[in-house]
């Protein structure tokens, strides 16, 4: 499939996790199309080198330092947004964990809950935060990360599985429910990716096997682009950016 680059001038787009891999690929990709970015990330220091990287292509990005078990933190950001922007064009809920891979008899309830925490319910935080700006936006796009893991079997994947299957219905709920709006809701699944997650769970694979998180970022644009055609799908980047 061959897909070009949408324009995203005057567009505010959200993006989660954006200190590396995924996030930051397209954070960077979404503010060369045009769009004025909001980043979130754990850490001040990551954010500033992905906000120097987007003003030295020509963009403008507002840093947000939050962790995504800080649930209190999401409403106040939204209403941040709401009394400068009103709106929000595009929200990219990338940020994830994946803590040790076991069996799921032999997870810590530490593992579990951590996982739950900011795979799932931080996500409908979000979610529950953005909703009304993105309803506010004349084209209001929502993509929530996904993963292969969210389906079939996958021995010692448990609380990561479940917590991607359960964005999954979760995403499909909300999309059901915007049938009627100009929303569009959809759940990208990047596939296999060179990121710092992936290695950790594939520690003798080769990263450079693998497509980079920048090869990818063009389906993310593609689902923030005014004309996209899904809504309440599973969208696989990897067909979509044509690798």
């Amino acid at each position: 499939m061959t897909i070009t680059t949408p324009d995203l001038s005057g567009k505010l787009v959200l993006v989660t996790g954006a200190t590396r891999g995924i996030g930051r690929a397209v954070a960077i990709a979404a503010a060369s199309a045009g769009a004025e970015l909001v980043i979130t990330g754990r850490t001040i220091g990551a954010l500033e080198e992905v906000d120097d990287e987007i003003k030295a292509g020509g963009g403008h990005a507002t840093i947000v330092e939050m962790d995504m078990q800080d649930t209190a933190a999401m409403p106040r950001l939204a209403a941040a947004i709401a009394e400068r922007w009103g709106r929000l064009d595009g929200f990219v809920a990338n940020a994830a964990i994946l803590t040790a891979l076991t069996p799921v008899g032999h997870v810590t309830p530490e593992d579990w809950e951590t996982n739950i925490a900011v795979n799932l319910t931080g996500q409908w935080h979000m979610i529950r935060a953005f909703d009304p700006l993105l309803r506010a936006a004349p084209a209001g796009r929502a993509i929530l990360v996904t993963s292969g893991a969210a389906v079939g079997s996958r021995p010692f994947w448990g609380p990561y599985a479940a917590t991607k299957a359960g964005l999954e219905a979760l995403g499909r709920s909300w999309a059901g429910e915007s049938e009627q709006t100009d929303i569009r809701i959809n759940m990208m699944n990047p596939g296999g990716t060179a990121t710092t997650m992936r290695a950790s769970a594939f520690p003798g694979e080769d990263p450079a096997s693998l497509p980079q998180p920048a090869d990818i970022a063009p389906a993310f644009l593609a689902l923030l682009a005014e004309d996209c055609p899904w809504h309440g799908e599973v969208v696989n980047a990897r067909e979509i950016a044509g690798l």
